[in-house]
C-alpha cells in the first residue's frame, strides 16, 4: 500500500496538507523533579505516541515542547520558568512551534504563569495529563485550519479517577528492565511546608488488580523490577481495601505482585514513616523479591520541628523503625530527606538532626534548603533561618553523608553482588546495572545480558558508583 503522502491519486495541495501534519507532530518533553513527574511524562509520551505523535530525544528536532514541572521548590519553579521563558523565542522564527508547561507549577500557579509566559499555548494541572492528546489535536487542528486560538488553553480542575489514567508506558526499541508503577496519587498529610496537596490533590488509589494486570504486562514485555509509586505510597488503598489478619492493603499489593512470574525485585517510593507497622518491616524478612532498601523521609531529627512541620512521629518513633528494619534486613540500606533551616530552627534542634542524620548511617539522601512556598503554613512563620546558616547545616549533613557513603562502599570492596543488568552506561563503552541496595555499578559485559541478574564483583568505589567485573559460571571476566 502507498505511502498517502507518496499516493499519486492525491491532489497536490493534499499531499502538501499531509507532509505538513506528518512534520509538526514531534514532540519532546522534559521532566522537573520526582519519579512520580517521570511516570506522567512517560505517560503522556505513550498516549502521545498512541495518538499519532512521535516523541523526540533532542529539543532541536520538536514541533511541541511540554515541560512537566515541579513546585516542591522555588528553585524548581524557577528552572522551568526560566527554561519556557527562553523556548518561548522560537516562536519568532517558528509561528507553529507549541509551548506547554505541565504538573504541578500548572496546577499551582494556573493562568498567573501567563503573565510571566503570555506565549505559552498550553496550562494542563496534575489530574488532567490524559487531556494532552486532545487539546494538542485541538491546536493543530486550529493553526492547519488558519482558525486563530485567541487564548491558551489552561485547564487545572480536578478529576474524578484520574490517578486511573496514568497506566500507558511508552514503547521504545530497546528493552525496559525496569518500570515505575503509580499506584497512588495525592497526599492528605498537610505538612506544614509541603504544597503537594494543592498539586496533587487528596488521596486517590489505584484499584489493586488494575495494578497487578499492569505489572504482569510488564513483566511479560520483558521488565524485571517494578517500583511502586506513590505521594505516600504506604497509605495505599487504606480507605478502599480492609486489613488482613494485620495485613495492610499495601502490604497485599506488594505479595501480589511479589507473585508474579518474572519480576525479580520490588521497590517503593515514597513512603511516610507511619506507614510502617508491623506488617510492613516484616515483609522485608518474608518476601524475597523486596529489595533490602528503603526510603524512609526523616525531614527533622528535632521533636520541636517535627510538631512545627506537623509531621506525626517522633525521632524515638523514627529510630525504632530503622531499627525495626535493620533487625530484620541487617544489610538494609537507607536514604531519607531532610529539610535544614525550617522557620524557628535553632542550633540546637539542628543538632538533634545531625545526631540522629549520623545514628542512621544514611547510604543516600536528599538534604533541602529550606525553601518558602506560598499557600503553606511554614510560609507566614515568623524566625526565617538566614540563607548563609542554611547553607552551611546542608553542608554539614552533606559532609556527614559522604563519610557515610564512603564507608559502606569500602566494606564492598572484593564482595560479590548481585546487579541486574540495565544497559550501556553513559558512554556507551561499558553496561550499567544497579544492586538490590540500589547502588549503581559499572562494567565490561555482553548486550545479551541485559535484562538478566548478574554476579559482580567490586573491584573500585567512588562515592556513588560502584566498578568491577562479572562472575560468570564460577570464572570472573
Amino acid at each position: 500500500m502507498d505511502h498517502p503522502v507518496d499516493n499519486p491519486s492525491l491532489t497536490h495541495g493534499a499531499s502538501a496538507l499531509l507532509k505538513t501534519l506528518l512534520q509538526v507532530n514531534r514532540v519532546y518533553i522534559k521532566t522537573y523533579g520526582c519519579q512520580m513527574n517521570e511516570r506522567d511524562s512517560e505517560a503522556v509520551a505513550a498516549m502521545l505516541r498512541a495518538r499519532g505523535y512521535r516523541i523526540v530525544s533532542n529539543e532541536a528536532d520538536c514541533d511541541i515542547m511540554l515541560l512537566n514541572t515541579c513546585s516542591v521548590r522555588d528553585a524548581a519553579e524557577q528552572k522551568a520558568i526560566g527554561k519556557a521563558g527562553n523556548v518561548a523565542a522560537r516562536k519568532k522564527k517558528q509561528p507553529d512551534f507549541v509551548l506547554g508547561i505541565l504538573g504541578c507549577m500548572a496546577q499551582n500557579r494556573g493562568a498567573a504563569l501567563l503573565d510571566a509566559l503570555p506565549d505559552l499555548d498550553l496550562i494542563v494541572g496534575t489530574q488532567k495529563f490524559h487531556q494532552v492528546p486532545d487539546y494538542l489535536d485541538n491546536l493543530r487542528a486550529a493553526r492547519e485550519a488558519g482558525v486563530p486560538i485567541g487564548s491558551s488553553i489552561v485547564d487545572i480542575g480536578e478529576e474524578a479517577g484520574s490517578q486511573n489514567t496514568i497506566r500507558d508506558h511508552l514503547e521504545v526499541d530497546t528493552r525496559q528492565v525496569s518500570a515505575f508503577v503509580s499506584i497512588q496519587q495525592g497526599c492528605n498529610m498537610d505538612c506544614h511546608f509541603c504544597i503537594v496537596p494543592k498539586t496533587r490533590g487528596d488521596e486517590r488509589s489505584r484499584p489493586m488488580e488494575d495494578i497487578v494486570r499492569e505489572c504482569e504486562q510488564l513483566a511479560a514485555k520483558g521488565v524485571r523490577e517494578i517500583t511502586l509509586l506513590g505521594q505516600i505510597v504506604t497509605s495505599y488503598g487504606r480507605r478502599d481495601y480492609v486489613h488482613t489478619d494485620g495485613v495492610s492493603p499495601f502490604v497485599q499489593l506488594i505479595e501480589k505482585v511479589h507473585a508474579i512470574d518474572g519480576i525479580e525485585r520490588i521497590r517503593f517510593t515514597s513512603p511516610h514513616p507511619r506507614g510502617f507497622k508491623q506488617d510492613l518491616v516484616e515483609a522485608y524478612g518474608r518476601l524475597p523479591k523486596l529489595c533490602e532498601y528503603v526510603h524512609l523521609p526523616m525531614q527533622s531529627g528535632s521533636n520541636r520541628i517535627l510538631k512545627a512541620m506537623n509531621r506525626p512521629y517522633s525521632r524515638e518513633r523514627y529510630k525504632e523503625i530503622v531499627e525495626a528494619l535493620r533487625a530484620v534486613r541487617p544489610d538494609m540500606y537507607f536514604s531519607t530527606d531532610i529539610i535544614v533551616g525550617f522557620p524557628g530552627e535553632t542550633e540546637a534542634d539542628f543538632e538533634e538532626t545531625r545526631e540522629l542524620f549520623e545514628a542512621c548511617n544514611y547510604d543516600m539522601a536528599y538534604i533541602f534548603k529550606y525553601s518558602i512556598r506560598t499557600g503553606t503554613v511554614a510560609a507566614e512563620l515568623a524566625d526565617q533561618v538566614p540563607e548563609e546558616e542554611k547553607e552551611r547545616r546542608n553542608q554539614v549533613l552533606l559532609d556527614i553523608l559522604r563519610r557515610n557513603s564512603e564507608r559502606r562502599n569500602a566494606t564492598l570492596l572484593d564482595t560479590v553482588e548481585e546487579v541486574l543488568v540495565e544497559g550501556p552506561d553513559k558512554t556507551g563503552e561499558r553496561f550499567t546495572g544497579r544492586t538490590r541496595g540500589n547502588r549503581v555499578t559499572i562494567f565490561d559485559a555482553d548486550p545479551r545480558l541485559v535484562g538478566e541478574l548478574v554476579s559482580l564483583k567490586v573491584q573500585r568505589a567512588s562515592v556513588s558508583t560502584l566498578y568491577g567485573s562479572l562472575v560468570l559460571s564460577g570464572v570472573e571476566n
